[in-house]
């Protein structure tokens, strides 16, 4: 039986995951903020007969210090963890900064997925086949990134956060391979197509009708599982792989430029030494 750990378990994707693992004996950690979700997770487990395998970890993810707690729970309760999985991301149509200062999309979707695939490795590395799962938007170029702004100061635009957080996962995914993969983890980013989740944001009123069309077009959650099931039940032989959808994507281009990954991951350790700018 596999444990996992799905950040943004409570709803969409992650929430679809965590039920199927569930159902087919697995234990489930799931990390999201909102209590009243938490607590409708663990009562669903508990009807099912999955109590003593369903957990609940309470954590903003866009706070450092959020992250960091719920990392130091997890290790402390969990000596191994076979999938870690990234689904928590909140689109914003104005620029907001967490309380500790940082762009939120920038903490969301970039810097809590760094900190806790590194706080976990331990674990992680304590597993027979262990995977880490960033459900992101693989296979974008490296214009999207604002090497000299990379909170977005200027010009903030919600779905440039998005787009350019999508690729700084991609450039984190190098990182990450280059650093865990001689230890046995596989890091695998996924883009599991336009999918009619909750789609968790606040929308201005020129975008919410495009959410809204997005939301009736979109495929049904279950359809989005199976490509990110496949990599948690059989993770990649290579470190670092990359899907949208079904389809694998090459990871040698430009794309996932190494020295782009080393720059941004020296652009990460300055800026989280010095504080936010």
């Amino acid at each position: 039986m596999k444990t996992l750990v799905i950040a943004g378990g409570t709803d969409g994707i992650g929430k679809a995951l965590a039920e199927v693992y569930l159902r087919r004996g697995d234990t489930v950690v799931v990390i999201g903020r909102d209590k009243a979700r938490g607590g409708h997770y663990l009562d669903a487990a508990r009807a099912s007969g999955a109590a003593d395998r369903a957990f609940f970890v309470t954590a903003d993810l866009s706070l450092l210090s959020g992250t960091t707690r719920a990392a130091e729970e997890i290790r402390a309760s969990f000596p191994a963890v076979d999938a870690l999985v990234f689904c928590a991301r909140h689109y914003r149509s104005l620029r907001t900064e967490t309380a500790e200062g940082y762009e939120e999309n920038f903490a969301l979707f970039y810097l809590s997925r760094r900190l806790l695939a590194r706080a976990l490795a331990a674990p992680l590395a304590a597993a027979r086949r262990p995977v880490v799962v960033n459900v992101a938007g693989p296979g974008s170029g490296l214009d999207l990134v604002r090497w000299d702004d990379l909170q977005l100061t200027r010009g903030y635009e919600g779905t440039t956060a998005l787009a350019q957080g999508g690729k700084l996962n991609d450039l984190l995914g190098v990182t990450s391979a280059e650093q865990y993969g001689p230890a046995g983890i596989r890091y695998v980013l996924i883009h599991p197509g336009v999918t009619a989740t909750g789609f968790s944001g606040e929308y201005d009123a020129a975008t919410l009708p495009h959410i809204r069309s997005m939301r009736q077009h979109a495929k049904p959650v279950e359809a989005a599982l199976p490509p990110i099931t496949g990599v948690i039940d059989t993770p990649p032989a290579e470190p670092l792989s990359a899907y949208v959808e079904r389809r694998r994507i090459p990871v040698d281009t430009p794309d996932f430029d190494p020295a782009a990954a080393r720059r941004l991951e020296s652009l990460t350790e300055r800026l989280l030494g010095e504080g936010p700018r």
